[in-house]
């Protein structure tokens, strides 16, 4: 059953980010979309044990031919040297300029198979039929696509915009507890930068909502859309506003590269990120620490990590190659007050060490 929508529309770009119940529907979609040749679905082989038969009968529906490609999971399977094989394995299977890419599972098949289509044949059309909260209220809207190289994560990529976003939340319902945690983090995140009613809002989040039916999560995966679509529609490129979109990001990615993408998830890693720019907001803008004690009581009440405890020369170095690095000085997205970020923020080496040892002596009991 179709739930809601949102659209995304900039230049001669349009497409919209619906809300379904489930995949009943998607049918109907891929048949609106004007002269498919062949559906590709790029999935991951756990989520085509539980969803597979689903996906299967609304695509026998759609009366389009379709091929399946099952990649391994896990972000260090997103990575530049598994390319290859898929290219050759669709000029195999004749896959021509009218085909469509439908990437269906998390953010890590979302951004491997929307590479896939930016850079076959210079451009497929492709949709995102994300199959986890991350997925819903982050990567698959916005049309930022790439692959992982050995010295970083996203580190070659495109902009390839989708022609739909179809969010069968049922899915939802399958989830591990921590897959609830890596897309809450970005929730919040995005609560931070809107901040007023959303922020206020998701002080209401608890272990009881991790479940696709709660009004709360509903409400959250509606206001990041739009929130993410309002930010996207001013900015495709990544040139300006739309920076802000990499709060908590600078230090989560050092984290995830340090550790070898083995210990957190990508939303673990952010939301201690989270912490870090937070507290440089504090100290830059002097931003009101109300805000971090309301973020802390938030992940208490879903056990979100919020500290590491790597060494920061380390972090420093990792994060000397994050794409908004320039000239060797990182930069950080920070926030001047809840609902006003500031991107382009440079800090100083010495700056940041000092900052981060002092976040890993942080105890939430200091908090809350």
């Amino acid at each position: 059953m179709y739930i809601s929508q949102e659209r995304v529309h900039f230049g001669s770009v349009d497409y919209s980010v619906k809300l379904y119940e489930s995949l009943t529907g998607l049918a109907e979609e891929l048949q609106a979309i004007a002269a498919i040749s062949k559906v590709v679905v790029f999935t991951e082989k756990k989520i085509a044990n539980i969803y597979g038969n689903e996906l299967k009968q609304e695509l026998e529906k759609s009366k389009l031919a379709y091929s399946f490609i099952i990649l391994k999971g896990g972000e260090r399977n997103k990575h530049i040297d598994r390319l290859k094989a898929i290219y050759n394995q669709l000029i195999d299977e004749n896959v021509d300029r009218k085909s469509l890419v439908l990437a269906f599972g998390g953010g890590v098949v979302g951004d491997f198979a929307g590479y896939v289509a930016a850079s076959y044949l210079r451009g497929v059309r492709f949709i995102q039929v994300p199959t986890t909260l991350l997925a819903c209220v982050d990567s698959s809207v916005g049309g930022k696509v790439a692959v992982n190289v050995d010295r970083g994560k996203n580190m070659v990529g495109a902009f390839h915009q989708p022609s739909l976003v179809y969010a069968p939340l049922n899915t939802l319902e399958t989830l591990p507890r921590r897959e609830w945690r890596c897309g809450l983090a970005e929730v919040i995140k995005h609560s931070l930068l809107q901040g007023g009613e959303f922020f206020a809002k998701i002080q209401n989040f608890t272990k009881n909502d991790f479940q696709a039916k709660s009004e709360l999560v509903e409400y959250s995966i509606r206001e990041s859309v739009k929130f993410k679509a309002s930010i996207v529609e001013q900015d495709e490129k990544e040139s300006g506003i739309r920076s802000v979109l990499n709060l908590g990001h600078t230090l989560g990615h050092a984290i995830e590269s340090f550790t070898h993408y083995k210990k957190y998830s990508h939303g673990e890693a952010v939301a201690i990120g989270l912490v870090t720019a937070l507290l440089l907001s504090q100290q830059v803008y002097a931003l009101q620490p109300e805000i971090l004690k309301s973020v802390f009581s938030i992940y208490q009440a879903i056990d979100m990590p919020y500290k590491e405890e790597i060494a920061a020369e380390e972090l420093i170095m990792h994060m000397k190659h994050d794409k908004k690095t320039q000239n060797a000085v990182i930069r950080f997205v920070l926030l001047q007050e809840l609902g006003k970020p500031t991107w382009n923020n440079e800090m100083q080496d010495e700056v940041l060490q000092k900052l981060i040892e002092k976040h890993w002596e942080l105890e939430v009991k200091d908090y809350t």
